[in-house]
C-alpha cells in the first residue's frame, strides 16, 4: 500500500511539473492575465483551423479590464486559414508564440493582404521565439511579378497597421508566399531579435517592408530571403536600422519612390553596424524616371558598413523603370528630390565592377551627398572597382575606393 501511495504522488508531482513548464514563463508576461488559446478550442494539431479559437482568446485578452494580459499559444503546430486581431484594446497586451502558426498551402483560401494582421492596436508586444510558417513554396510558382505589373498578389505573412507603442521581438518567420513583415502607418515600433528566412530565388519575399511609419527602431535581426531584406517606402521618418545580417536578399532599399501622386516624403534614416552577404544590391535608393510625385528623400545616415561578395554595394538609381514602362531610356527624368546622405566607413568586396553608382535625375541632381572612409573592392579577375556618379553634388572625405565621383 505504501509503495502505491508513492508512486502516485510522484505520478501526481510529475503531471504538476508538466502542467507548469508548459505554461508561459514570468519573464513574457509578467503576471499578466493569461489567455491559453487551448482554452477556447485550439488544436495545435497542423490540420485543424485554429483561426476562430485564436480570436475568442484575443478578444477576450483585448477587453480584459484587470489589467495587462497575454494570449498564450504553446508548443504545437496551429493551422490558420487567415486572422485578424483587432483593437484597440483596454490595456497592454502581450501575444506570446511559441509554437507554429502553418498557413495554408492553398494561397486562394487567404483573401486578405496578410494572413496575420493585427490593427489599430497600442502598447502591444509580439514574442515567444516561435515560428511563422507561409508554406510559400506552394505558391511561388504562381508569382510572375518580375514580368507582368498587374501580377496577383500573394498573402504577406504578418502585418501591422495603425499600432503604436509596440514591439516584435525573437519571432522567426520562415518561406512567406510573398513578404514577410509589413508595417503600416505604425509609430513607436521596434523590432529585435528577429530571424527571416526564404530562398535567395523566391519571389517578392520582402523580409520588413514600411510605410508611412514613424519613431521605428529594428535592432539585431537576421534576414534571408528573395527580396529586399528591408524595402522602406514612402512616407518614412526616423527609423533606425543597426546590427542587421542580411543575406540573401535584395539589400535595403528605399523606393521605388514617385510613382504615384499621393507620396509622402521619406525622411531620418540610419543604417548601421551591419553586414551585407551574397545579396544582389547593398544600400539602395530608387525613384521612379517617369516620376508623377515631387517628394524628397533627406537625412540619410549609412555608418560602418561590411559589404561580402554584394552585386552592387552603393547604388542611387533614379532612372528605376521595370517592366519596359519607360518607352526610351533616358528620356525621363525623376523629380524626386534626394539630399543630405552621407555614407561612412562602408566596406568589403563587390561582385559588381561598378561597386559605387550615383545615377541622379538631371532635373532634380542629389545634393549634399558626403562619402567619406569608402574601401570596396571588386572581387573579378578584370580590372579594380570602379565608381560612375551623375548629377551629384556633395563632398569627399578619407580615403575613398573606389575613386573618381567628382562630387
Amino acid at each position: 500500500m505504501a509503495s502505491r501511495f508513492l508512486i502516485l504522488c510522484v505520478s501526481s508531482l510529475f503531471f504538476f511539473f508538466l502542467t507548469v513548464s508548459s505554461a508561459p514563463t514570468s519573464g513574457y508576461y509578467k503576471g499578466d492575465k493569461v489567455f491559453d488559446v487551448r482554452n477556447y478550442g485550439a488544436h495545435g494539431d497542423g490540420k485543424t483551423d485554429d483561426a476562430m479559437a485564436i480570436t475568442k482568446a484575443w478578444n477576450d485578452a483585448c477587453q480584459w479590464s484587470g489589467g495587462s494580459s497575454t494570449v498564450y499559444i504553446p508548443l504545437g503546430t496551429f493551422y490558420l486559414s487567415q486572422i485578424t486581431l483587432s483593437g484597440p484594446c483596454k490595456s497592454y497586451i502581450t501575444f506570446i508564440i511559441t509554437g507554429t502558426l502553418s498557413a495554408p498551402r492553398d494561397p486562394n483560401l487567404i483573401k486578405q493582404e496578410e494572413w496575420i494582421e493585427f490593427r489599430y492596436v497600442d502598447n502591444l508586444t509580439v514574442t515567444g521565439g516561435g515560428l511563422l510558417d507561409g508554406q510559400g513554396s506552394y505558391s511561388w510558382s504562381l508569382n510572375d511579378c518580375d514580368k507582368n505589373p498587374k501580377c496577383r498578389t500573394l498573402a504577406i505573412n504578418i502585418g501591422f497597421a495603425f499600432v503604436r507603442y509596440s514591439r516584435i521581438n525573437g519571432v522567426r518567420s520562415i518561406n512567406s508566399k510573398m513578404g514577410h513583415f509589413n508595417l503600416f502607418s505604425v509609430e513607436d515600433f521596434n523590432i529585435t531579435g528577429v530571424t527571416i528566412t526564404a530562398p535567395g530565388d523566391s519571389p517578392n519575399t520582402d523580409g520588413i517592408k514600411i510605410g508611412k511609419s514613424k519613431d521605428m527602431h529594428i535592432y539585431n535581426v537576421t534576414i534571408a530571403t528573395g527580396d529586399d531584406c528591408i524595402a522602406i517606402l514612402d512616407g518614412t521618418t526616423n527609423l533606425d536600422i543597426s546590427n542587421v545580417r542580411c543575406g540573401p536578399g535584395h539589400g535595403i532599399s528605399v523606393g521605388s519612390l514617385g510613382r504615384y501622386k499621393d507620396e509622402k516624403n521619406v525622411e531620418g534614416l540610419t543604417v548601421r553596424n551591419s553586414v551585407f552577404n551574397g545579396t544582389t544590391d547593398g544600400l539602395r535608393i530608387k525613384t521612379y524616371a517617369k516620376s508623377v510625385s515631387e517628394i524628397s528623400v533627406s537625412n540619410f545616415v549609412y555608418d560602418n558598413i561590411q559589404m561580402v561578395n554584394v552585386g552592387n554595394p552603393i547604388v542611387i538609381d533614379q532612372q528605376y523603370c521595370p517592366h519596359g514602362q519607360c518607352d526610351s531610356p533616358g528620356k525621363y527624368n525623376s523629380h524626386v528630390q534626394i539630399r543630405n546622405v552621407k555614407y561612412n566607413k562602408i566596406w568589403g568586396t563587390s561582385t559588381s565592377q561598378a561597386a559605387l553608382n550615383m545615377q541622379c535625375s538631371k532635373t532634380f541632381p542629389c545634393q549634399d551627398v558626403e562619402l567619406s572612409n569608402i574601401n570596396l573592392m571588386y572581387n573579378g579577375r578584370d580590372g579594380l572597382a570602379t565608381a560612375l556618379c551623375e548629377n551629384v553634388g556633395g563632398s569627399v572625405r578619407g580615403k575613398i575606393v573606389p575613386s573618381g565621383c567628382r562630387i
